[in-house]
Parts: C-alpha cells; structure tokens; sequence
C-alpha cells in the first residue's frame, strides 16, 4: 500500500492554492465541497476561478508567491505550470511538514487526490496512486451504478437516531446487530424512496425488540493459498465476523478480506511447529460463541479434509451452539488446476486418493492392494516428515518405482513451485522442497510439462545421473 487513505477535515480550515487555470479550479471546487476556506496566489485567474473570487467564495492573497503565506495553511496545492516554482514550493511544504499536492507531479506530493464517488455523508474514494488512471476511471463508473443516489439518507437517518440506539442497547454487540438487522431489512429501501414515514416506523418497532445474542461458530474454508480461490460465501462471512481463529495456512491474501475491526487470533496448525491444542481451540470456539459472537474457524483449504472441522461442528453440537460450513478449495483440487495436472483421465486415472502423510501406517497395512493400483492418482497432504517412508511402502506395495511424482510447494500462489521426479527418487527430491508443500502421485504427473499455465510456477525436473535439479522453462 503505497498511501494510507484517510479523510480530512477541512471545514473552516485554511487551503493554499497556487495557480488559477482550468486545473487549479478543479481543485479549488472540491475544496470548497469540503467546506475548507481556499486562499489563491496566482498573475491571473480563469473564468471559473475569477467566478468564485466575485463571488468571495476565496481570497486571492497574491500575484507572487512567497514563502510568508504558508503561515497557518493546513495544505498546499501547486497547480502551476512553472516546474522550478512547483519545485520550490514542495521543498518549503516539506521543510515546514505541510501537506503538499503538485498537480500531475507525483514524485512531488505529500498527498493525492482520489477518485471520489459522493453520497453524502457516504463517501468512497479510490486511488490507483497515479499509475492507471483509466483503470480507475472505470471502476468508479462501476461502483457508481451500484450505488443508490439516495443512499447517503440512509446514514442521515442513522447518524440521528444513532443516540437513541445507543441508549436503547448498552452493548457494542447489541448495537451492531442492531443496525445489521435494520440495513438488512425494508427500511432501506423504504428510505430510498423517500418514503421515510415508514421507514422510522421500521426503526421504532425493531427498537422495541430486545436483541437476541445468540452465538454462532462458521467454519470456512480459506482454499489452498490464492485468495481469488476463496469462495464468494466464504468472503461474505469474513465481513460479518466478530472474531476469526486462523490456521498458518491461510495466506495473508486472505486474512486481508476479514473485517477490519473483527478479532483475529492466530492459532497455528502448522506440521512440526508449535500451535494451539485442539482441544484448546475447540473451548476457545465454545467459550466466544458463549458470549454472542459470530466465530469463524478459518482454515486452508476445506475444513473437512484433514482440518479436523467436523470435531469443532460435533463441540458446537454437543453445547447447542449454532454453526454453519462454508466449504473451501482443498489442495489437491487446487494445486492440480494450477500446475496443469489432471487428477483423473480417461486413460491413465479412474480415480484419486487423497491421504495424511501423518501417522499413516495403518493406511497402508490395511489398504495396501488399492494404493498400488496404478489406475488411481494417490495424492498426499502433509507428507514431508514421512515423505521417505511413504515411498518405500507405496514400492513395497506395488507400486513401481517409476511412477512419476510432483511435490508442489505454496501451490495456487505467486511462489508456486514444482519439482518433478518419480517415486524411487523422493528421498533425494525433499531436499529442494519446503513446507508446506502436496504430494501427487501416479502417471497424470506427465501432463505437467503440456499443460501447465499458470505461468508464475517454477518447474524443476530431478535429474538422476547428477544427483541434482534442473529448471524447466
């Protein structure tokens, strides 16, 4: 993030604007929009400028500039096409800590102006920070259809009757229920149009009802790593979260779409390093949902393979808890699109395996006839530590020695890599591989060199006579 958005309050404050074409009265209006007292240094004005000025709307202090009326100036705005003054004024604003804008100079600015879609009191403004100003153009014009003219009535009505609501409920959760309850609800559209009769009808009925808090614990899958993955469901309940348990897995792409002013708390999960007990996790779910809040487990991947999400949901059962899953893409799925590997096909795979490489004996001991079938994709979460053992069982069950194998580290993400060697060769392969990374397994590998796509992924190919890797471009 290249600029902190946040939104100033300019009313009554003074504004030093040099320059007074086409470009400065631009800006000079929207000033004014925001009720800041504009002063103007400049040899002439434009129509529009000299409009304002007839009109004392602001106050043309000068000619010529000088450094005396940046005394008591709240911020500069240089929209002059003198390059050596603009370059002067920016050094005086930064000498004295004032915020400075030059027009069309970002290499010379403190401060930009965004694009701004008004709805007032409502507000929304987006920035490209200069580098695609078309771009932006066009997603202001997509927002602006979205958004109802009379919406900023909406938060009128909200902002006075906000006392009221607050004196009604005493609780910050209360009151946030509350008002999702009512934006929710007809009132909304009653408001917007103008039927406001029987909108505050609305409102006073909903404020009669006492607010029931009752707690809810929301399993989501986070997918494999690329937030785009994450489902449009699974983003809706990160905005209405109160607070949100993660997992290490969950990408930082992700954890961007929780609500701002939700709590998060980080419980681990990650194989070989410390975390949280299970246990533990599923009495901090309880006792959060105890109090009212909406808590969402979020994990990568999906919850119910190999996240451990049905103990949590038979917890919430066993306490009368409400709850809900929002299934997630998990690995395999994901990690097979985006390197190009099919996990079935008609030739060479009838069927896919997906298995823990954690605590796996038994897995094979009493499977060990369909895990050599050649004819499935075996595919192995988790299964660096036992990476070796797991080879060696898979061979001693059957399965050839040549069976290619893909290790697919930080799958569906920029940092995507993947090393391909087969099953006799894992032992040595790990060694150019980290956590966390998937295991696939079985003929469907080969594909990877004819479909792969996603073209940030690095490919690497054991090569057995150097005891190395080589990069496959």
């Amino acid at each position: 993030m290249n600029y902190l958005p946040v939104f100033l309050d300019l009313h009554l404050k003074t504004v030093l604007v040099i320059g007074a074409g086409e470009v400065a009265f631009n800006k000079i209006t929207l000033l004014l929009r925001s009720k800041a007292k504009v002063n103007v240094i400049a040899k002439k004005l434009c129509s529009g400028v000299k409009i304002l000025f007839n009109e004392k709307k602001i106050y043309w202090l000068s000619r010529e500039f000088n450094e005396i009326y940046l005394k008591n100036v709240y911020l500069v705005v240089s929209a002059t096409n003198d390059l050596q003054l603009n370059k002067y004024i920016f050094q005086l604003c930064i000498k004295h800590s004032l915020l400075v804008n030059v027009v069309d100079d970002k290499s010379k600015c403190s401060f930009i102006f965004p694009s701004i879609i008004d709805r007032s009191p409502i507000i929304i403004s987006i920035s490209s920070g200069g580098f695609a100003p078309v771009l932006l153009r066009l997603l202001r014009e997509k927002i602006e259809s979205m958004l109802p003219m009379k919406l900023g009535n909406v938060a009128k009505i909200a902002g006075e009757w906000r006392e009221k609501i607050k004196q009604r409920f005493h609780t910050l959760l209360e009151r946030r229920r509350f008002w999702e309850k009512l934006f929710k609800s007809i009132f909304v559209e009653h408001v917007l149009n103008e039927n406001y009769e029987k909108a505050i009808n609305i409102l006073k009925k909903m404020m009669k009802k006492d607010i029931l808090l009752r707690g809810e614990i929301i399993l989501v899958g986070a997918g494999p790593g690329d937030s785009g993955l994450l489902t449009l469901r699974g983003f809706q309940i990160l905005q209405q979260a109160d607070v949100v348990l993660y997992d290490a897995l969950v990408s930082a792409d992700v954890l961007d779409l929780i609500r701002r002013d939700a709590k998060r708390i980080y419980v681990g999960k990650r194989v070989g390093l410390k975390s949280i007990k299970q246990d533990k996790i599923i009495k901090l779910l309880i006792f959060l949902a105890r109090q009212g809040k909406k808590v969402v487990r979020l994990k990568g991947g999906d919850s119910f393979i190999f996240g451990r999400g049905a103990e949590e949901i038979e917890a919430a059962k066993k306490y009368g808890i409400d709850f809900q899953v929002v299934p997630g893409i998990t690995s395999a799925i994901g990690v097979s699109a985006y390197t190009g590997i099919p996990l079935t096909h008609r030739k060479y795979s009838h069927g896919v395996i997906l298995i823990t490489g954690q605590k796996c004996g038994n897995i094979f001991s009493q499977n060990c006839s369909v895990l050599a079938d050649s004819s499935y994709t075996l595919v192995v979460y988790m299964g660096m530590f036992n990476a070796t053992d797991i080879a060696k069982k898979l061979m001693q069950c059957g399965r050839a020695a040549s069976t290619p194998v893909a290790i697919v580290e930080k799958g569906t993400t920029v940092n995507q890599k993947v090393i391909i060697g087969c099953l006799e060769d894992i032992e040595k392969i790990i060694k150019f591989s980290i956590t966390p990374s998937l295991f696939i397994i079985g003929e469907v590998v080969r594909f990877h060199k004819t479909l792969k796509w996603f073209q940030t992924s690095k490919t690497f190919t054991y090569v057995r006579n150097t005891s190395s890797i080589v990069k496959v471009i």
